[in-house]
């Protein structure tokens, strides 16, 4: 089969012949791409970001937000047969451990993270297991929600995290820092979750022109005057602040953005905390991390895809141009999310 390959750090990654992956367990599924969703921790991992945390030997195949149809499933398997049209949750984890029977499946004690420390999805067929594929509800196409898998479930599990802390009640008021990929979905999952204004930031014409078409109610452009100017407008600081890009300057902006007891919710990364911690407690303002989401997460925003409340601004490209597709976002030529189908 064809696959995406990165075979060395800096280098753009290669099509490559490669064999296809087999059943190996009974709770194995392989699963054959329908689209595989183009994101910034790609970039990341090109430029060596991930090499100390994954230890991963190249080459190997990348690509993590995938979805498609079960092409081959274990003996075990019962929750799906093949020929359905699935998602797949970003990783591969036990069931057992601690983490997995609380629900909280990100963190799972032997979990694998494929396209990001084992074989990812920019390919024909890729392998995971039972417990990491989701059933799309009829009509909703693997091509048009496989950025679901991680861009998605991300912000939607960042905006649930907040509205389960009670941080998002009516009469409050969210920023969302950038609208571009991880962002617009953030913006409509604020939007179907909760009665918070959405204020959104952002240095992109283009980016605030698709914020206001997915739901933000304000918006403020991000040209050296934007914190004073959301600060007059939420009297003081927002409520949360959701933190899409988390570089450039761009992590102390928000959190001179949020109020106090508000809560910064880091989902972009790329530059590190430096704030007085003075400031964090003397005000209780929080910083929350925030990694991926749970599989029941994935299962939700697959309820409102299919009803239209969240949906994906994509581009598509043929595998063949995935070197294309990173490079245009790599030149912030790309808007919303690009789609590699097989």
């Amino acid at each position: 089969m064809q696959a995406v390959r990165l075979h060395a750090y800096h280098e753009w990654p290669s099509l490559d012949s490669v064999p296809e992956p087999e059943i190996t367990g009974p709770w194995d599924v392989v699963v054959r791409i329908g689209g595989a969703g183009l994101c910034r921790t790609d970039l990341h991992i090109y430029e060596g970001q991930w090499a100390p945390k994954t230890g991963i030997a190249l080459p190997y195949t990348i690509g993590h937000e995938n979805a498609g149809w079960v092409h081959e499933v274990g003996t075990a398997v019962t929750n799906v047969e093949v020929g359905d049209a699935v998602i797949v949750h970003p990783l591969i984890t036990c069931g057992l451990c601690r983490a997995c029977r609380d629900g909280d499946d990100m963190h799972c004690d032997t979990q694998a993270f494929p396209g990001v420390d084992t074989d990812g999805g920019w390919a024909e067929l890729l392998k995971t297991s039972a417990r990491s594929v989701v059933k799309l509800p009829a009509g909703v196409e693997p091509a048009d929600v496989a950025a679901h898998a991680d861009a998605g479930l991300t912000a939607y599990h960042a905006v649930k995290k907040a509205v389960m802390r009670g941080e998002l009640l009516p009469g409050t008021m969210a920023v969302v820092i950038g609208a571009g990929g991880l962002g617009h979905i953030g913006i409509q999952s604020l939007k179907a979750l909760c009665a918070a204004e959405v204020i959104v930031v952002d240095r992109s014409p283009e980016a605030l022109e698709l914020a206001e078409t997915v739901g933000a109610d304000h918006l403020v452009e991000a040209d050296g005057a934007h914190v004073e100017r959301v600060q007059e407008m939420t009297g003081g600081g927002a409520h949360a602040v959701f933190d899409f890009v988390g570089e450039n300057g761009v992590v102390q902006q928000g959190f001179d953005m949020t109020r106090r007891a508000a809560s910064h919710y880091v989902i972009g990364y790329g530059e590190n905390i430096d704030v007085p911690t003075i400031d964090v407690i003397s005000s209780e303002r929080s910083f929350v991390g925030n990694l991926v989401g749970t599989y029941n997460d994935l299962a939700e925003l697959m309820v409102l895809a299919a009803q239209q409340r969240v949906t994906l601004h994509t581009r598509t490209f043929p595998l063949s141009d995935a070197v294309e597709a990173m490079q245009e976002l790599h030149h912030g030529r790309l808007q919303g999310r690009g789609i590699l189908v097989p």
